[in-house]
Protein backbone atom coordinates (compact mmCIF):
# COMPACT_ATOMS: atom_id res chain seq x y z
CA UNK A 1 0.00 0.00 0.00
CA UNK A 2 0.97 3.41 -0.73
CA UNK A 3 1.46 6.31 1.61
CA UNK A 4 -0.35 9.97 -0.39
CA UNK A 5 0.04 12.20 2.75
CA UNK A 6 3.18 12.61 4.68
CA UNK A 7 6.95 12.39 4.78
CA UNK A 8 8.86 9.80 6.55
CA UNK A 9 12.47 9.70 8.28
CA UNK A 10 13.51 5.76 8.40
CA UNK A 11 16.05 4.41 10.61
CA UNK A 12 19.24 3.10 7.88
CA UNK A 13 22.88 2.93 8.81
CA UNK A 14 24.95 1.48 12.05
CA UNK A 15 23.82 3.75 14.97
CA UNK A 16 24.63 3.26 18.36
CA UNK A 17 21.92 2.61 20.94
CA UNK A 18 22.30 6.04 22.66
CA UNK A 19 24.55 4.66 25.12
CA UNK A 20 26.17 8.03 26.49
CA UNK A 21 24.41 10.07 24.48
CA UNK A 22 23.10 12.58 27.57
CA UNK A 23 20.62 14.12 25.03
CA UNK A 24 19.03 11.06 24.45
CA UNK A 25 16.23 9.65 26.88
CA UNK A 26 16.86 6.11 28.85
CA UNK A 27 13.50 5.59 28.87
CA UNK A 28 13.35 5.21 25.41
CA UNK A 29 13.32 2.10 23.13
CA UNK A 30 16.62 1.23 21.78
CA UNK A 31 14.61 1.69 18.50
CA UNK A 32 13.29 5.10 19.67
CA UNK A 33 16.52 6.02 20.58
CA UNK A 34 18.28 5.28 16.86
CA UNK A 35 15.54 7.27 15.40
CA UNK A 36 16.03 10.31 17.31
CA UNK A 37 19.49 10.24 17.08
CA UNK A 38 19.43 9.67 13.76
CA UNK A 39 16.67 13.26 13.48
CA UNK A 40 19.82 14.97 15.33
CA UNK A 41 22.21 14.29 12.97
CA UNK A 42 20.31 14.73 10.31
CA UNK A 43 19.19 18.18 11.68
CA UNK A 44 22.96 18.95 12.33
CA UNK A 45 23.89 18.23 8.82
CA UNK A 46 20.79 20.76 7.69
CA UNK A 47 22.30 23.33 9.76
CA UNK A 48 25.91 23.07 8.30
CA UNK A 49 24.42 22.90 4.39
CA UNK A 50 22.85 26.11 5.19
CA UNK A 51 25.35 27.39 6.70
CA UNK A 52 27.94 26.79 3.88
CA UNK A 53 25.43 28.03 1.34
CA UNK A 54 25.46 30.88 3.32
CA UNK A 55 29.14 30.98 3.27
CA UNK A 56 29.46 30.32 -0.52
CA UNK A 57 26.53 33.12 -1.71
CA UNK A 58 28.05 35.57 0.88
CA UNK A 59 31.67 34.76 -1.57
CA UNK A 60 29.95 35.47 -4.39
CA UNK A 61 28.78 38.45 -3.73
CA UNK A 62 32.22 39.89 -2.84
CA UNK A 63 33.80 38.47 -6.11
CA UNK A 64 31.06 40.29 -8.29
CA UNK A 65 31.90 43.56 -6.17
CA UNK A 66 35.36 43.37 -6.39
CA UNK A 67 34.66 42.57 -10.32
CA UNK A 68 32.31 45.71 -10.51
CA UNK A 69 35.29 47.75 -8.89
CA UNK A 70 37.93 46.61 -10.82
CA UNK A 71 36.16 47.60 -13.67
CA UNK A 72 35.26 50.75 -12.75
CA UNK A 73 38.58 51.39 -12.13
CA UNK A 74 39.87 50.64 -15.36
CA UNK A 75 37.51 53.13 -17.70
CA UNK A 76 37.63 56.58 -18.37
CA UNK A 77 34.74 58.94 -15.89
CA UNK A 78 32.55 59.07 -19.14
CA UNK A 79 32.27 54.79 -19.45
CA UNK A 80 31.96 54.89 -15.66
CA UNK A 81 29.31 57.08 -15.64
CA UNK A 82 27.32 55.35 -19.11
CA UNK A 83 28.32 51.77 -17.06
CA UNK A 84 26.55 52.58 -13.65
CA UNK A 85 23.45 54.44 -15.67
CA UNK A 86 23.13 51.19 -16.93
CA UNK A 87 23.67 49.51 -14.52
CA UNK A 88 20.42 51.13 -12.99
CA UNK A 89 18.75 50.81 -16.22
CA UNK A 90 19.20 46.73 -15.79
CA UNK A 91 18.00 46.68 -12.15
CA UNK A 92 14.90 48.85 -12.88
CA UNK A 93 13.79 46.49 -15.99
CA UNK A 94 14.34 43.40 -13.34
CA UNK A 95 11.95 45.26 -10.44
CA UNK A 96 9.45 46.06 -12.64
CA UNK A 97 9.40 42.35 -14.10
CA UNK A 98 9.38 41.25 -10.86
CA UNK A 99 6.42 42.93 -10.18
CA UNK A 100 4.52 42.35 -13.05
CA UNK A 101 4.51 38.75 -12.82
CA UNK A 102 3.59 39.13 -9.05
CA UNK A 103 0.85 41.10 -10.50
CA UNK A 104 -0.40 38.85 -12.60
CA UNK A 105 0.09 35.59 -10.19
CA UNK A 106 -2.25 37.92 -7.81
CA UNK A 107 -4.97 37.82 -10.74
CA UNK A 108 -4.46 34.17 -11.24
CA UNK A 109 -5.06 33.43 -7.53
CA UNK A 110 -7.64 35.84 -7.28
CA UNK A 111 -9.45 34.01 -10.14
CA UNK A 112 -8.57 30.54 -8.63
CA UNK A 113 -10.78 31.25 -5.54
CA UNK A 114 -13.85 31.69 -7.84
CA UNK A 115 -13.62 28.76 -10.13
CA UNK A 116 -9.94 26.81 -8.89
CA UNK A 117 -10.14 23.29 -7.97
CA UNK A 118 -10.46 22.98 -3.67
CA UNK A 119 -7.80 21.99 -2.44
CA UNK A 120 -7.45 21.51 1.03
CA UNK A 121 -4.33 20.74 3.49
CA UNK A 122 -5.39 19.21 6.64
CA UNK A 123 -3.50 20.79 9.77
CA UNK A 124 -5.32 19.18 12.72
CA UNK A 125 -2.17 16.39 13.33
CA UNK A 126 0.57 19.02 14.94
CA UNK A 127 -0.21 17.26 18.38
CA UNK A 128 1.28 14.21 16.82
CA UNK A 129 4.33 15.88 15.53
CA UNK A 130 7.86 16.52 17.25
CA UNK A 131 9.33 19.85 15.81
CA UNK A 132 11.40 18.81 13.10
CA UNK A 133 8.33 17.51 12.03
CA UNK A 134 6.15 20.35 12.19
CA UNK A 135 9.13 22.36 10.44
CA UNK A 136 9.63 19.83 7.58
CA UNK A 137 5.37 20.26 6.87
CA UNK A 138 5.75 24.18 6.91
CA UNK A 139 8.26 23.71 4.68
CA UNK A 140 6.15 21.52 2.49
CA UNK A 141 3.27 23.95 2.80
CA UNK A 142 5.43 26.99 1.42
CA UNK A 143 6.68 24.76 -1.69
CA UNK A 144 3.10 23.80 -2.19
CA UNK A 145 1.95 27.82 -2.43
CA UNK A 146 5.12 28.67 -4.83
CA UNK A 147 3.87 25.80 -6.92
CA UNK A 148 0.62 26.69 -7.30
CA UNK A 149 1.41 30.41 -8.01
CA UNK A 150 3.41 28.99 -10.98
CA UNK A 151 0.45 27.85 -12.23
CA UNK A 152 -1.39 29.14 -15.46
CA UNK A 153 -4.70 28.15 -13.66
CA UNK A 154 -3.64 27.49 -9.85
CA UNK A 155 -6.22 25.85 -7.69
CA UNK A 156 -7.95 27.10 -4.65
CA UNK A 157 -6.01 26.52 -1.95
CA UNK A 158 -6.75 25.61 1.71
CA UNK A 159 -5.56 25.01 4.71
CA UNK A 160 -7.85 24.07 7.59
CA UNK A 161 -7.39 23.56 11.40
CA UNK A 162 -4.42 25.96 11.19
CA UNK A 163 -3.76 26.95 14.77
CA UNK A 164 -1.37 26.46 17.48
CA UNK A 165 1.98 25.65 16.79
CA UNK A 166 1.42 24.97 13.08
CA UNK A 167 -0.24 28.54 12.78
CA UNK A 168 2.69 29.66 15.41
CA UNK A 169 5.28 28.53 12.94
CA UNK A 170 4.24 29.43 9.30
CA UNK A 171 3.41 33.15 10.96
CA UNK A 172 7.06 32.89 11.53
CA UNK A 173 7.49 32.66 7.30
CA UNK A 174 8.19 35.89 5.34
CA UNK A 175 4.94 36.83 3.51
CA UNK A 176 2.70 34.04 5.20
CA UNK A 177 -0.01 36.69 5.94
CA UNK A 178 -0.33 37.99 2.82
CA UNK A 179 -0.66 34.94 0.74
CA UNK A 180 -3.85 34.61 -1.47
CA UNK A 181 -4.40 30.84 0.47
CA UNK A 182 -7.50 30.07 2.90
CA UNK A 183 -6.11 29.86 6.71
CA UNK A 184 -8.78 28.70 8.61
CA UNK A 185 -8.64 27.65 12.18
CA UNK A 186 -11.59 25.31 12.30
CA UNK A 187 -11.79 22.02 10.84
CA UNK A 188 -12.63 21.17 7.06
CA UNK A 189 -16.02 19.77 8.67
CA UNK A 190 -16.95 23.58 10.12
CA UNK A 191 -15.40 25.46 6.98
CA UNK A 192 -17.54 23.38 4.28
CA UNK A 193 -20.53 22.11 6.45
CA UNK A 194 -22.63 22.76 4.16
CA UNK A 195 -20.34 21.23 1.22
CA UNK A 196 -20.12 17.61 3.53
CA UNK A 197 -21.16 15.64 0.68
CA UNK A 198 -18.44 17.45 -1.85
CA UNK A 199 -15.62 16.25 0.94
CA UNK A 200 -12.95 13.90 -0.42
CA UNK A 201 -9.99 12.87 1.83
CA UNK A 202 -7.70 11.23 -0.22
CA UNK A 203 -5.66 8.79 1.58
CA UNK A 204 -3.54 5.50 0.05
CA UNK A 205 -5.68 3.34 2.96
CA UNK A 206 -8.82 4.18 0.57
CA UNK A 207 -10.68 1.34 -1.37
CA UNK A 208 -11.87 3.64 -4.42
CA UNK A 209 -9.52 4.65 -6.99
CA UNK A 210 -9.61 8.30 -8.13
CA UNK A 211 -10.65 9.11 -11.46
CA UNK A 212 -11.17 12.51 -13.27
CA UNK A 213 -11.16 14.93 -10.80
CA UNK A 214 -14.57 17.59 -10.16
CA UNK A 215 -14.20 20.80 -9.48
CA UNK A 216 -17.26 20.30 -7.62
CA UNK A 217 -15.31 18.24 -4.72
CA UNK A 218 -13.19 19.64 -2.31
CA UNK A 219 -10.13 17.15 -2.32
CA UNK A 220 -8.61 17.20 1.52
CA UNK A 221 -4.60 15.91 1.69
CA UNK A 222 -3.82 15.09 5.48
CA UNK A 223 -1.11 16.90 6.71
CA UNK A 224 0.95 14.45 8.84
CA UNK A 225 4.64 14.16 8.42
CA UNK A 226 5.98 10.62 9.25
CA UNK A 227 2.43 9.13 9.30
CA UNK A 228 4.28 5.82 9.39
CA UNK A 229 3.25 5.92 13.38
CA UNK A 230 0.18 6.42 12.60
CA UNK A 231 -0.97 3.95 9.95
CA UNK A 232 -5.10 4.38 8.71
CA UNK A 233 -5.38 7.74 10.94
CA UNK A 234 -6.69 9.28 7.60
CA UNK A 235 -9.10 6.98 6.24
CA UNK A 236 -10.00 6.31 10.55
CA UNK A 237 -11.33 9.92 10.25
CA UNK A 238 -12.89 10.11 7.43
CA UNK A 239 -14.76 7.30 7.80
CA UNK A 240 -15.75 8.51 11.78
CA UNK A 241 -16.92 12.20 9.99
CA UNK A 242 -18.89 10.02 6.91
CA UNK A 243 -17.15 11.67 4.32
CA UNK A 244 -15.80 9.83 1.13
CA UNK A 245 -12.25 8.84 0.40
CA UNK A 246 -10.28 8.00 -2.38
CA UNK A 247 -6.63 7.22 -3.62
CA UNK A 248 -4.46 8.40 -6.44
CA UNK A 249 -4.12 5.63 -9.18
CA UNK A 250 -0.85 5.56 -8.97
CA UNK A 251 -0.49 1.22 -9.37
CA UNK A 252 -2.46 1.53 -12.63
CA UNK A 253 0.67 3.61 -13.86
CA UNK A 254 3.89 2.88 -12.20
CA UNK A 255 5.54 -0.28 -10.32
CA UNK A 256 6.05 0.91 -6.82
CA UNK A 257 8.89 -0.18 -4.03
CA UNK A 258 6.91 -1.29 -0.84
CA UNK A 259 7.54 1.67 0.84
CA UNK A 260 6.92 4.72 -1.62
CA UNK A 261 5.86 7.41 1.04
CA UNK A 262 4.68 11.00 -1.16
CA UNK A 263 5.13 14.20 0.52
CA UNK A 264 1.92 16.76 1.02
CA UNK A 265 3.85 19.19 -1.37
CA UNK A 266 4.15 15.75 -3.92
CA UNK A 267 0.31 14.92 -3.73
CA UNK A 268 -0.51 18.62 -4.35
CA UNK A 269 1.69 18.97 -7.18
CA UNK A 270 0.37 15.37 -9.05
CA UNK A 271 -3.12 17.19 -8.40
CA UNK A 272 -1.98 20.39 -10.36
CA UNK A 273 -0.28 18.70 -12.88
CA UNK A 274 -3.64 16.83 -13.86
CA UNK A 275 -5.55 19.72 -14.12
CA UNK A 276 -3.36 20.68 -16.62
CA UNK A 277 -2.64 17.75 -18.49
CA UNK A 278 -5.64 15.57 -17.64
CA UNK A 279 -2.72 12.67 -17.66
CA UNK A 280 -1.95 10.95 -14.67
CA UNK A 281 0.53 8.77 -16.04
CA UNK A 282 2.39 12.26 -17.50
CA UNK A 283 1.66 13.60 -13.41
CA UNK A 284 3.37 10.74 -11.81
CA UNK A 285 6.28 10.54 -13.15
CA UNK A 286 7.13 14.33 -13.39
CA UNK A 287 6.14 14.49 -9.75
CA UNK A 288 7.60 10.81 -8.30
CA UNK A 289 11.46 10.58 -8.00
CA UNK A 290 13.08 8.28 -9.85
CA UNK A 291 14.96 6.58 -6.38
CA UNK A 292 11.33 6.21 -5.26
CA UNK A 293 10.19 3.49 -8.31
CA UNK A 294 10.98 0.23 -8.30
CA UNK A 295 14.16 -1.22 -10.26
CA UNK A 296 11.71 -3.66 -12.22
CA UNK A 297 9.92 -0.49 -13.46
CA UNK A 298 13.91 0.81 -14.44
CA UNK A 299 14.66 -2.00 -16.31
CA UNK A 300 11.00 -1.80 -18.03
CA UNK A 301 11.81 1.89 -19.07
CA UNK A 302 15.31 1.13 -20.35
CA UNK A 303 14.37 -1.83 -22.30
CA UNK A 304 11.51 0.71 -23.82
CA UNK A 305 14.26 3.15 -24.37
CA UNK A 306 16.67 0.42 -26.14
CA UNK A 307 13.56 -0.85 -28.45
CA UNK A 308 12.79 2.80 -29.32
CA UNK A 309 16.60 3.17 -30.64
CA UNK A 310 16.79 0.15 -32.28
CA UNK A 311 13.19 0.86 -34.34
CA UNK A 312 14.85 4.34 -35.26
CA UNK A 313 18.11 3.15 -36.14
CA UNK A 314 16.36 0.30 -38.61
CA UNK A 315 13.99 2.87 -40.05
CA UNK A 316 16.89 5.64 -40.57
CA UNK A 317 18.41 3.26 -42.68
CA UNK A 318 15.42 2.45 -44.63
CA UNK A 319 14.12 6.02 -44.88
CA UNK A 320 15.59 8.97 -44.72
CA UNK A 321 12.44 10.51 -43.47
CA UNK A 322 12.32 9.01 -40.00
CA UNK A 323 12.69 10.84 -37.24
CA UNK A 324 13.16 10.09 -34.07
Amino acid sequence: MTETTANVYTTSGNLNDGAGDPSVSPSLSKNAQKKLLKQQKYEEKKAERKASDKEKKQKEAERKRREWEEKLSTVTEEEKTKLIESRKELRKEIMEKRSEEKEKKMVRLNRAKEVGQKIVVDLEFSHLMNPSEISSLVQQIMYCYAVNGRCASPSHLWLTGCDGEMESQLLKRPGFEKWLIEKEKQSYIEAFQDQKENLVYLTADAETVLGDLDLKKIYIIGGLVDRNRWKGLTMKKANEQGIKSAKLPIGSYMKMSSSLVLTVNQVVEILLKYLETKDWQSSFFQVIPQRKRTEAEERETEAEDSETKKICTEGFSSSSELIC
